[in-house]
């Protein structure tokens, strides 16, 4: 990213542009489509050969066996227990599926999928000198974007965030009215090296703006979508960040953890939710990922992502335990107690949506009533 970590104003942190000097007019931009981000914080896989597509299918929780090029779509890899291990977004194009994943997670994602080829005709390759650029597909900037994305196979590889809508074989725990990822026409362009320096050049000199991941950050908060890097953790479940939404096909062939998500989903609920909070910025306190949530006295979780939106002022993600109260609450932060709204993302009554008749028992007939008379 170092055509783009050269430009005037870039404030960086390691390979990540965190800002180029105003991350609120960032997000303005980059919802108006004039403006474009260079995402250091992910990185690329490509898995190649004959059975890509049949052996991420029945490793993963995703069904892509009969994606075609120029697809999109999201997976997640679990262990035994229904947990999240790893998480991608997934874009076919013809020949290869490339993997997009958070940088944290890439390389243990890669090696992880290298052991698993055993048999399979599948070759699988991190790629760290592509580079990534995300953008919103509501203007001019996906225009530049597309003609300089790779085409290796003769397919653009634009990826298209799965989030802004319930994919077919999910399901949406979420029942608010209008959710708000219906905006987020998020997309994701791969590129090289020269091409990531060209279109730094281009959309300057066509006074479009470049945006750092403080303000991608803070547009993905708001449409509650979830991310390896922050949301997961040892104990997560998919259900209780909604990611069966986007990530997971309940009615696809076994896989690992399949028994637990259908389980969850079927018969019980996710042990914690995630809710969205609206902070109290009078204290010019902004919290911190990890930092503990309180409703009275008693602590019900932690915030997993935290920004500045550019409407909304100071808003997070956390997860809460599953009884956590409906309602205000408080995230301590540096010595700080931080009011917060909460609103309700995933309900604590999620899960237990198989339709199974009760049967009565013999100890709630009628007193009285011989058993053999029922």
């Amino acid at each position: 990213m170092s055509a783009f970590s050269a430009l005037p104003g870039a404030v960086t942190e390691g390979d990540v542009v965190l800002h180029f000097g105003d991350p609120i007019r960032e997000q303005r931009r980059l919802i108006a489509g004039t403006a474009a981000a260079p995402l250091g914080d992910r990185a690329v896989i490509e898995v190649a050969g004959d059975d890509r597509l049949s052996w991420l299918d029945s490793i993963t929780s995703q069904s892509v066996a009969r994606l075609v090029a120029g697809d999109s779509t999201e997976l997640l890899i679990l262990d035994p227990q229904g947990r999240v291990e790893h998480a991608a977004g997934v874009f076919e194009d013809g020949s290869s599926v490339w993997l997009i994943a958070d940088a944290a997670d890439a390389e243990s994602l890669a090696t992880w999928l290298q052991r698993m080829v055993f048999r399979s005709r599948v070759t699988v390759t991190a790629r760290p000198e592509l580079d990534l650029i995300g953008f919103f597909s509501s203007g001019d900037a996906e225009a530049v974007m597309r003609e300089l994305a790779l085409s290796p196979n003769g397919t653009q590889l634009v990826w298209a965030d799965p989030w802004a809508a319930v994919q077919l074989g999910g399901h949406q725990y979420s029942n608010v009215e209008r959710h708000p990822s219906v905006e987020y026409d998020w997309r994701v362009a791969v590129v090289d090296a020269d091409a990531a320096a060209s279109i730094a050049d281009r959309m300057e000199d066509a006074g479009m703006d470049v945006a750092g991941v403080l303000a991608t950050e803070a547009l993905r908060i708001a449409a509650w979508r979830p991310r390896w890097a922050r949301e997961v953790d040892e104990r997560s479940l998919p259900h209780e960040s909604d990611w069966i939404r986007s990530a997971v096909h309940l009615s696809k062939g076994c896989y690992r953890g399949q028994e637990t998500v259908a389980k969850v989903h079927n018969l019980g609920h996710p042990p914690r939710r995630l809710a969205a909070l609206h902070l109290d910025g009078s204290d010019d306190v902004l919290p911190e990922p990890g930092d503990a949530v309180f409703a009275a006295d008693d602590e019900v979780g932690h915030v997993t992502s935290v920004a500045q939106h550019h409407e909304d002022g100071p808003i997070a993600l956390a997860i809460l335990s599953r009884r956590a109260p409906i309602g205000d609450l408080i995230v301590k932060s540096r010595g700080v107690d931080v009011a917060a709204a909460q609103q309700v993302i995933v309900p604590a009554d999620a899960g237990a949506t198989a339709d199974i008749p009760r049967l009565t028992r013999l100890s709630r007939r009628p007193a009285g009533q011989d058993p053999r008379s029922a």
